[in-house]
C-alpha cells in the first residue's frame, strides 16, 4: 500500500503526485512542516504550510490504516480462515470502518448469546432455519435437545441468536443500516426527570432534536457534556420500521415457518446488535467531527492570539489591578527584564489616590517608561481610570491586556525558575507587561488551554488538541523568527528542528559562553547536529552578529547566493541589504542553479528588501465607553466599543468593559450571510456593538455588530 500513498494523497488534496512524493520524502527524512514550506519550495512546487501539513496528516492516517490492515491479516491468518477473496477485500479496504467490518466475524469476542448457543451444539439448527427450506423448524429442533437444551423453544432461541449474529456481522447489513443513519439520523436529547433546576444550564436541550448532519459542533458537544454530567439522555435515531423492513427484504427468502424464525432473528439482530452498534459508530464519528471543528476553532483563535499586534521593545510598567490587596506594579526594561516592583492602592478600600499617583509618576520618571499595561481582571476599569487621570509630565501610552492564563503562569515551575525571589503577584504582573511587548514570546510559556480562546476545549480529545495547538505555536514561532540570544527555552522549544532538549542546551551554552556571534556557532551546542542545524538555522536571528545575513530569514545554505550577488554589484553584503538601487540591478535568472529556483530567489530578495521584518502589526490604543462598568449599566440599544475576546463557530464574544463578555451571534456579525465567524472578525479586533438584550439572571449579554453600523 505504501507505494500508493502519494497517489491517494494527491487525489485527496488536489495536488500533483510529484509534489506529494517529494513532500513525503522530506517528512520521512525528518524535515519539519515550517522548514519544508519555507525552504524547499522547488521540491514541493511552492506548497504552503497548510498544504504540507495536509500531506503530513494524510500520510499519518494512511500509515495507521496500513498498520491495522497488517494486524487484521495476521490475526485471521492465525485462525487459518484467510481466503484469497477475503485477503483481497482487506487489502482493498480504504478506511478503518471498512477494515473493521471485514474483521468483525473473526474478531475475538466476549461470550455472546450466539457463542453460548454454538457451545450447546445449535449452529447446525441455525443453518437449517437460515436456509428457510425446513417447513417444520420445531421438529428439526427436537433433534438438538440435550442436557443443555431442554426445550424446543430454547433450541429455536439459540438458533435465532446465531442467525442474529450472522446478520450483524454481514457487511451488506451493516452498510445498509449505515446508509440509513447517514440519510436519516436525528440526535435527540431530553432532561432526566427531576433535574430541571440543577441542570438549568442545559435548558436549550431539555427536549431537543436535530438532523445530526446539520447539528453544529457546539450543540453536539453541549449535549454530550450534559450526557456526561448525567443531566441529559442523548440518542441517535432512525426509522426503525423502515430499517427492519429493508433487512427483511435481504434475509427473508421464503414464507414458511423457518422464514418466521428468521424474521424474529432479523428484528432481534437489528434492535440488540446492529442498531446499537451503528448508533455508537455514528455517535463516535459525529463527536470526532465536532471535536475536530472545536479544535479547528481553538487553533484559529490561538493563531490570532499569538500573532496579535505587539508594542515591541519599550520600557513598560505592568499593573496587576486589585482592590483590597492593591495593584502590583512591575517595571520592565526593553528586554522584558524586571527592574523593580512595588504596590499602589488607588482603589477601595484604601483609595490612596495621592500616594498612588506620586509613586506611579515617580516610577514613570525614574525609569523613562513608554507604556503602562493594565490587566483586564478585577478592578481593571477603576485602575485604568486612575491611570488616565494621573499626570506623568510626558506621553505614556496605556493599554489593557488580557490576564487569561497569567495566574497559571505565575504559579508554574517556569515562573518560579524565572523569579525565585518573587511571589505570584509579581510574576503575574511581569507576565501582563511582557504580553504587551511580545505576546508570542510570553504566551508560549502557558498551556494554550488556559488562554481563554477555546470552545469546549476540555471536552475534546486532549491528545489531538495538544498536537493541533503545538503545531499552531510552532507555525507562529517560525513565521515570526526568534532572537537566538534572548529567547527563552520555551520559545526555542518550538523552533523547527529543536525541541525541549536542544532548546535547554542552547540556553545553557549561552550562559556558559555568552551570546552567539553567528549562526554557525550553533554547531557547538551539545547534541545539535547537521540535521537540526539545517532545520532551525533559518528561523533563528542574531542581531549585530558577524554576518548581517544572520539577522534575516535567508538560510545559511543560501548565503553563497547573496555573497555572489554582492560580488556582482561590487558591494558588501551590508550595503546590498540597505541599498535598494543595488538590489534593483540584480537579475535573478543569473542565480538559478540545481538547488535554487525563482521561488527561493524571490524569497531572498524580499528578505533583503526588509531584513528581519516582523510580520505582526504594532498595537493600537483602545478605550471602553466611560460610565459603563457593570452589566447594570447596560441598556438595550446602546452602541459601545468592544474587543473581540473569543471566536466560536456560532459567533464571537466581545468585551465591552463590564466584566462579562457578550455574545454576537453569527447571524448578527454582518448583513451578509456568514459561514465562518473568522471570515469577518479576528481576535482582539476593535469593534462597535449594539446591545440587544441583557439577561441578569443567566449573566448573558446579547450584542450585534451588524446593527451597530
Amino acid at each position: 500500500m505504501k507505494s500508493s500513498y502519494s497517489e491517494i494523497i494527491s487525489g485527496n488534496l488536489n495536488l500533483r503526485k510529484w509534489q506529494v512524493e517529494n513532500t513525503i520524502k522530506l517528512l520521512e527524512e525528518g524535515s519539519t512542516v515550517p522548514f519544508i514550506s519555507r525552504y524547499r519550495k522547488e521540491a514541493t512546487g511552492v506548497m504552503d504550510e497548510v498544504q504540507v501539513e495536509g500531506v503530513r496528516q494524510n500520510l499519518e492516517k494512511l500509515v495507521e490504516i496500513d498498520a491495522r490492515r497488517t494486524f487484521i491479516l495476521a490475526e485471521i491468518e492465525k485462525q487459518d480462515k484467510l481466503t484469497e477473496e477475503l485477503k483481497s477485500q482487506i487489502e482493498a479496504a480504504g478506511t478503518l470502518t471498512q477494515l473493521e467490518d471485514l474483521y468483525l466475524p473473526y474478531k475475538p469476542k466476549k461470550k455472546t448469546r450466539a457463542e453460548a448457543a454454538r457451545e450447546k451444539g445449535l449452529e447446525e439448527l441455525a443453518e437449517i432455519i437460515f436456509a428457510q427450506d425446513e417447513s417444520h423448524p420445531e421438529k428439526a429442533a427436537e433433534r438438538f435437545l440435550n442436557e443443555d437444551v431442554e426445550t424446543v423453544e430454547e433450541a429455536l432461541q439459540g438458533a435465532r441468536d446465531i442467525v442474529a449474529e450472522w446478520i450483524n456481522e454481514d457487511k451488506k447489513a451493516r452498510d445498509m443500516i449505515r446508509e440509513l443513519f447517514r440519510k436519516q439520523a436525528v440526535i435527540k436529547s431530553r432532561i432526566y426527570e427531576g433535574l430541571e433546576a440543577s441542570g438549568a444550564k442545559y435548558r436549550d436541550y431539555f427536549d431537543f432534536q436535530e438532523e445530526i448532519s446539520k447539528c453544529p459542533s457546539h450543540r453536539l458537544l453541549a449535549m454530550r457534556r450534559g450526557e456526561k454530567e448525567e443531566y441529559l439522555k442523548v440518542s441517535i435515531i432512525i426509522d426503525d420500521a423502515e430499517a427492519e423492513g429493508r433487512l427483511e427484504k435481504i434475509y427473508i427468502t421464503g414464507s414458511g415457518k423457518s422464514s418466521e424464525e428468521v424474521k424474529k432473528a432479523v428484528g432481534d439482530s437489528y434492535r440488540r446488535l446492529l442498531c446499537p452498534s451503528i448508533e455508537n459508530e455514528f455517535a463516535r464519528e459525529s463527536r470526532e467531527r465536532a471535536e475536530r471543528d472545536a479544535i479547528k476553532v481553538f487553533a484559529a483563535n490561538l493563531r490570532q492570539l499569538l500573532m496579535a499586534p505587539i508594542l515591541g521593545q519599550k520600557r513598560v510598567i505592568a499593573l496587576d489591578p486589585g482592590f483590597r490587596t492593591g495593584c502590583k506594579a512591575a517595571v520592565l526594561d526593553e528586554q522584558g527584564d524586571l527592574l523593580k516592583n512595588d504596590t499602589i492602592y488607588p482603589n477601595p478600600p484604601q483609595k490612596d489616590l495621592e500616594g498612588s499617583e506620586k509613586k506611579l509618576a515617580g516610577l514613570v520618571r525614574d525609569y523613562s517608561i513608554d507604556a503602562i499595561a493594565i490587566g483586564n481582571g478585577t478592578a481593571s476599569r477603576e485602575t485604568r481610570e486612575f491611570v488616565d487621570n494621573t499626570d506623568f509630565g510626558r506621553d505614556v501610552s496605556v493599554f489593557v491586556v488580557s490576564e487569561n492564563g497569567a495566574s497559571i503562569y505565575s504559579a508554574s515551575k517556569t515562573a518560579r525558575e524565572e523569579f525565585p525571589d518573587h511571589d505570584v503577584t509579581v510574576r503575574g504582573a511581569v507576565s501582563i507587561g511582557r504580553r504587551l511587548m511580545d505576546p508570542l514570546a510570553e504566551l508560549v510559556k502557558i498551556d494554550p488551554k488556559n488562554l481563554g480562546v477555546g470552545q469546549y476545549q476540555h471536552d475534546v480529545d486532549q491528545a489531538e488538541l495538544k498536537k493541533s495547538l503545538d503545531r499552531v505555536v510552532e507555525s507562529c514561532v517560525n513565521m515570526v523568527g526568534v532572537n537566538l540570544n534572548t529567547a527563552s527555552r520555551h520559545l526555542l522549544n518550538y523552533v523547527s528542528g529543536l525541541g525541549p532538549v536542544l532548546a535547554s542546551n542552547i540556553v545553557e551554552h549561552r550562559k556558559e559562553n555568552g551570546p552567539f556571534a553567528s549562526r554557525q556557532e550553533l554547531m557547538k551546542v551539545a547534541r545539535l547536529g547537521k540535521k537540526a542545524f539545517q532545520q532551525c538555522a533559518g528561523f533563528l536571528r542574531i542581531r549585530e552578529g558577524r554576518n548581517p545575513l544572520d539577522n534575516t530569514s535567508v538560510h545559511p545554505e543560501s548565503y553563497y547566493i547573496v555573497e555572489k550577488m554582492a560580488s556582482d554589484t561590487d558591494a558588501d553584503i551590508s550595503a546590498l541589504i540597505t541599498d535598494k538601487t543595488l538590489q534593483g540591478k540584480i537579475r535573478l535568472d543569473h542565480y538559478i542553479d540545481e538547488d535554487n529556483g525563482l521561488p527561493t530567489l524571490n524569497d531572498i530578495m524580499a528578505e533583503l528588501a526588509k531584513p528581519g521584518r516582523d510580520p505582526r502589526e504594532k498595537i493600537s490604543l483602545f478605550e471602553f465607553k466611560k460610565g459603563v462598568r457593570s452589566m447594570e449599566d447596560l441598556e438595550t440599544g446602546m452602541i459601545l466599543p468592544g474587543i473581540v475576546t473569543n471566536i466560536t463557530n456560532f459567533g464571537a464574544f466581545v468585551d465591552v468593559g463590564v466584566k462579562q463578555d457578550g455574545l454576537v451571534h453569527i447571524s448578527h456579525l454582518a448583513h451578509d450571510f456568514v459561514k465562518d465567524p473568522n471570515d469577518v472578525v479576528s481576535l482582539h479586533q476593535e469593534v462597535k456593538v449594539k446591545v440587544l438584550d441583557v439577561d441578569m439572571e443567566r449573566k448573558r449579554i446579547q450584542l450585534s455588530i451588524r446593527d451597530a453600523v
